[in-house]
């Protein structure tokens, strides 16, 4: 090889840095993307000898990575992050070879062990933090390109139901809670099980724990309400979080409302709510309300009534309800049937009977709008990960493409992904 061979190649770089460092200069804040600023706050557990990537370029390819269709798995990661343009590698600050002329990706083997051993609570902080930031407008709004065409369906979809059942006046901010285990993920301490919290209006992911099994889901759930601070916000939360060290906290320390399930685990507070809401729905008609549902081949009726409660039922408590959801096929016949019972702290000027049925429907809906789209678009329990940080790590740059996507407006995630097959549109998502 001629010495000579080396200069084209570096001044290309030397070239595509100095239009970086002019574009630097013009407009400083414009070129720091708010999720790398987020990312650098992770610290690197690495020893300093030996290390030959940043942190943060790792962590923010796995992020870009992940936004791709089949960037399921540290393979793929690696696979894609290998052919990322120097250009964003320069701006990273990745490492650069002068001898090969490029900048250089860590290696499959890298990715592995640095994603093993994060801080991983203080990962999912910074990525909630960007979709905070997003969601808050101190982030620019992620833009994903649409495939020419006609609109997709669920976009179709998700606009049509927002016509047809718009969301009741006077709503409150909502989050959901609820756990789901890594079915594929085992470490020493055992299974992986997460507790997230969910936004209701954008399906954006707010924070999430880890519990060793889902015996602890109770207490870490209330360590992320903590962390969380989130005061007027309604949470709503399935019958396994009705306690009343939840309440508690909920009501008195964070100066926020819940909306529980009353279920077997509190059978004096079901055994008051069935007797203060039992009679016929004619007795009942000042304080119910239904909403029909069509669609994926099934109908569904959701009939709620309401009546008033206090401290003497359940801390904190303002009302109580009874849930009926009637199931059916398209045909309009009724063929399943299920009543629940339910307490709340929001008194009946903050939420009527139409409020308290919508802040359920959605809590439910979390379900699909999270747990489903990582089990089926990212393959997540089929992920054989294993070691140290590493399935949770992933689980929360799901969480940020998920949470990246919903808040860019895309109903369909798995359509969304197949958008951003260019490396440069997964890259400039994030304003990098």
């Amino acid at each position: 090889m001629s010495a000579s061979s080396l200069i084209s190649p570096v001044l290309g770089q030397l070239t595509d840095l100095a239009l970086w460092e002019a574009e630097l200069a013009a407009d400083p804040v414009a070129v720091e993307s708010a999720l790398v600023s987020r990312l650098r706050q992770v610290p690197d557990r690495r020893a300093e000898r030996g290390r030959r990537h940043p942190l943060v370029v790792i962590l923010v390819l796995a992020a870009c990575a992940t936004l791709v269709v089949g960037g399921d798995s540290m393979t793929a990661i690696w696979q894609w992050s290998a052919r990322a343009p120097q250009v964003k590698l320069a701006r990273l600050g990745a490492r650069y070879d002068p001898l090969a002329g490029q900048y250089l990706v860590p290696s499959e083997r890298t990715f592995r062990r640095v994603l093993a051993d994060l801080d991983a609570d203080v990962l999912d902080a910074a990525t909630c933090a960007y979709v905070a930031d997003v969601a808050t407008g101190k982030a620019p709004t992620p833009e994903v390109p649409d495939t020419p065409g006609p609109i997709e369906r669920e976009q179709r979809r998700a606009a049509q139901r927002a016509v047809e059942h718009p969301a009741p006046a006077g709503l409150l901010p909502a989050a959901a809670l609820d756990g789901k285990a890594l079915t594929g993920a085992r470490t020493e301490s055992g299974r992986v099980f997460l507790v997230g919290a969910v936004d209701h209006a954008s399906g954006a992911v707010l924070g999430q724990r880890q519990v060793p099994d889902k015996r602890g889901e109770g207490e870490a759930a209330r360590m992320l309400l903590a962390q969380l601070a989130l005061s007027g916000r309604v949470f709503t939360l399935d019958a396994l979080h009705t306690t009343k060290k939840t309440a508690h906290l909920i009501t008195d320390r964070l100066d926020a409302h819940y909306v529980l399930i009353l279920k077997g685990n509190q059978p004096l507070a079901r055994a008051a709510a069935q007797a203060l809401l039992a009679g016929t729905d004619a007795e009942w008609t000042e304080t119910t309300e239904a909403e029909d549902d069509r669609g994926h081949g099934r109908t569904e009726r959701r009939t709620i009534r309401t009546a008033q409660a206090d401290d003497a039922l359940f801390p904190g408590a303002g009302q109580v309800f009874r849930l009926r959801r009637d199931t059916g096929g398209l045909d309009g016949t009724w063929t399943g049937k299920e009543i629940v019972f339910g307490v709340t702290s929001l008194p009946a000027h903050l939420a009527g009977p139409a409020h308290l049925n919508h802040y359920e429907r959605v809590h439910w809906s979390i379900e699909n709008k999270i747990h489903w789209v990582r089990d089926v678009t990212f393959h997540e329990d089929n992920s054989q990960v294993r070691t140290g940080t590493a399935p949770r790590a992933l689980a929360s740059f799901r969480n940020l493409g998920i949470s990246t996507l919903r808040l860019a407006g895309r109903a369909n995630i798995a359509h969304a992904r197949r958008d951003l097959l260019n490396h440069n549109d997964a890259f400039a998502v994030y304003g990098i």
